[in-house]
Order: C-alpha cells, then sequence, then structure tokens
C-alpha cells in the first residue's frame, strides 16, 4: 500500500487564501510538494481541507482532566480532542498549592518531550481573588518574579504561557520575567485599570486570557482591561466561541478590532469534553455539567467549556459568519505562532506535519489526520 497520499478536489485553505479544486500531498509524516507516482488519490470533493488545530488553553476532556490526571488520563484526553480536529493541544492547569503545580510540571514536561502535547499552560495561581472564575481562592497568591520562576523552572523549558493578574504586587516584573524566558505572559482573570493593562503590555504581556470572560465589562469612563486589550496591536486574543462565554456581538466586535490575524480560538475546555453531562473536579472545585455548560456547584460562576475546536470553527462559519480563512488563522496559524511552533503546524504548506481536518460543505468534521496518520478515517458520503 503506498504511503503517500493525494487528497484531491477539495477547497484547500493555504496561507495565501482557498484553492478550489486544491491538493494536499502527504508522504509519510510530512506535507510534500509533489507525489510519488504511486501515491494513493483520496477524492475530496465538495469538502475542505484546513490546517489541524491548535489549542493553547485546554484544561481536559473525555472524562480526564489535565491538572490532576494519571498520565493514561491526560493522553485520553488529548486523543479526546484530536478526534475533534485538535492535533495539538497544550494543556492548561488551574490554581494549586506551588508542590503540587512544580510536580505536575515535571509530569507533563515529559509528555512534551515525547511530542504528545505541545507544551503546558498555568492558569493561576497568580489571579486577582476578585475575577478567579473557577479557581479555589484560598490558593491564589501574589505573582512574585522567584514564585513564578518556579514553576517556570519545574516545566523543564516547557512553559508555554503564564496567566497573571498583572496589577497584583510583582505582576510587571513577572511580565518581564516570562518575556525575557521565552514565555507568553497573558493577562486574565485580571481587575487591572485600562492605564495598569497598558503598563503590562509594554511590560511585555503579549496575550488576552479569554477576552472580555474574568475581567471588568467595558465601561465608557473606566473603560478597563477589555479597550487596552483591543486597541493595541501587540496582543492576541483568546476567544471561547461557544455560544455561552460571549454573545456573538462580542466576538465581531474583537474581530473588528484585531481583525483575523490577532485572535486565537481555544476551549478552555474541562474534563466533560466530549464526554457529557455530570458531576466533575476542576482542580479542587465541583463542577456540574449540564446541557453542556460548565458551573462551579458552590456559586454557580462558569468552570471552563465542554467545547471541542471542530464546534468553534462550524460556530465561526455558520453563525458568526466569518471568513473561512480568519477562522483558519484563529483556530490554527496564530496559536501556533505564538507557541513558536508554526515552522512545523499551523499551515498546510511542504514540509510540515501533516496535521489536517476535512470538514463538509457544512463545516461537519469529516475526518483527521495527524503526522500523516488517520486519526478520523474520512467519512465521505
Amino acid at each position: 500500500m503506498a504511503t503517500a497520499k493525494v487528497l484531491a478536489g477539495a477547497r484547500v485553505v493555504l496561507p495565501t487564501g482557498t484553492v478550489t479544486d486544491g491538493r494536499v500531498i502527504v508522504d509519510g509524516t510530512r506535507i510534500a510538494g509533489s507525489a510519488p507516482g504511486d501515491a494513493e488519490v483520496v477524492d475530496l470533493s465538495g469538502h475542505w481541507v484546513v490546517p489541524g488545530f491548535v489549542d493553547m488553553h485546554n484544561h481536559g476532556g473525555g472524562g480526564a482532566s489535565f491538572t490532576s490526571g494519571t498520565v493514561e488520563d491526560i493522553l485520553k484526553g488529548v486523543h479526546t480532542h484530536r478526534l475533534h480536529g485538535t492535533t495539538t493541544v497544550v494543556p492548561s492547569f488551574v490554581t494549586g498549592e506551588t508542590d503540587f503545580l512544580t510536580q505536575r510540571a515535571g509530569l507533563l514536561s515529559e509528555l512534551a518531550e515525547q511530542g504528545e502535547i505541545a507544551g503546558i499552560h498555568f492558569e493561576g495561581p497568580f489571579i486577582s481573588p476578585c475575577r478567579k472564575g473557577a479557581h479555589d481562592e484560598t490558593l491564589l497568591r501574589d505573582p512574585e518574579p522567584a514564585e513564578v520562576r518556579k514553576l517556570v523552572d519545574a516545566a523543564r523549558g516547557k512553559a508555554k504561557m503564564v496567566t497573571l493578574a498583572t496589577e497584583l504586587p510583582g505582576g510587571l516584573d513577572s511580565v518581564r520575567l516570562l518575556a525575557e524566558q521565552g514565555v507568553i505572559a497573558a493577562i486574565g482573570h485580571t481587575d487591572a485599570t485600562y492605564e495598569q493593562t497598558v503598563e503590562a503590555i509594554d511590560a511585555g504581556a503579549t496575550v488576552a486570557t479569554h477576552l472580555f470572560n474574568a475581567m471588568p465589562a467595558l465601561g465608557h469612563r473606566a473603560p478597563g482591561p477589555i479597550a487596552a486589550l483591543l486597541e493595541d496591536e501587540r496582543i492576541t486574543v483568546e476567544l471561547i466561541n461557544d455560544g455561552t462565554h460571549l454573545h456573538p456581538a462580542a466576538l465581531e466586535l474583537a474581530f473588528h478590532h484585531k481583525g483575523g490575524g490577532k485572535v486565537a480560538f481555544i476551549t478552555d475546555a474541562m474534563d466533560a469534553a466530549g464526554f457529557g453531562d455530570g458531576r466533575y473536579m476542576l482542580g479542587p472545585m465541583e463542577v456540574e455539567v449540564k446541557d453542556s455548560v460548565a458551573r462551579l456547584v458552590e456559586g454557580g460562576s462558569i468552570a471552563g467549556s465542554t467545547l471541542t475546536l471542530d464546534r468553534a470553527f462550524k460556530r465561526a462559519a455558520t453563525i458568526d459568519r466569518l471568513a473561512v480563512e480568519d477562522i483558519v488563522r484563529a483556530i490554527s496559524a496564530n496559536p501556533a505562532q505564538l507557541l513558536g511552533i508554526y515552522d512545523k503546524v499551523g499551515s498546510l504548506e511542504p514540509g510540515k506535519d501533516a496535521d489536517l481536518v476535512i470538514l463538509d460543505a457544512e463545516f461537519e468534521l469529516k475526518g483527521v489526520m495527524r503526522k500523516g496518520e488517520w486519526i478520523v478515517e474520512p467519512q465521505l458520503d
């Protein structure tokens, strides 16, 4: 059987735009520029071929938690999201004790070294008690640089992002530290003013953690962090496009200000993603998932999502009416560039990993390939 494949006849989304009746050549684990004569041809007429999705903010799935699960649990969660088109995932931790988080960081760094995950995101404990969301307030701490450095060091070079309330004591110095270490400093779970947010951006912050959520609302006299994050071209904004976290007008506002190049779709998924309703733990916090919406049992705060990126893609295309090229940038290219892995993933170009997703004309997922292997065999009606 030929190892090379030619995926032919589809609308292929490339960095330069969409090619109608295009083709993608896969040879081994990579995308190739030309096909050998014995290549298998897969007819994808009437379908889209887009790059594999890259999720830089994800707490779990398939009933498994990235914060507290075993290695087998973590791999189960990763596989669940691969089934939904996310071929690259950065597991995110919720707030915990320092010793626990450093131990977890060591465990996940091994999976990153093996290529199963693309790094680690620490969402907490350096966040504002005023905007804690689904984090345990008793475990929150100020972002003192020495404490931040402990977590980054524990990740053995695999820390990709730390979310901070940069207005807290030590916040700006920690942003500078992270920038020096090549780790994304993300502003989130913050009660910062507009002016404090500008200071943090000037110090080196480059990402807004789930913009609009867990931060003060946009005000006409006190614009708060949202205005500063939207207006500054150095900031990429994360958006959870599940229909629960954001009103469509908020998403439209973000794209209006940022364009397709500075938005990253994320799931912020917790264990129930791809699994179902029920009771779960998010770190030390108990969560009830009902009708696919996750909320803390105590207090009722939204506790992550049950979103998968194939659903985010379909919603963006069919409800938000975004251009497919902009969706692809937000769901693949932009996060890959932020994470420093765009040389390997995030677009369909020769030499990159053969990570791709097949969608039908209604943007339903019909196939997933990762490094040249089908995770979901093409289902072509």
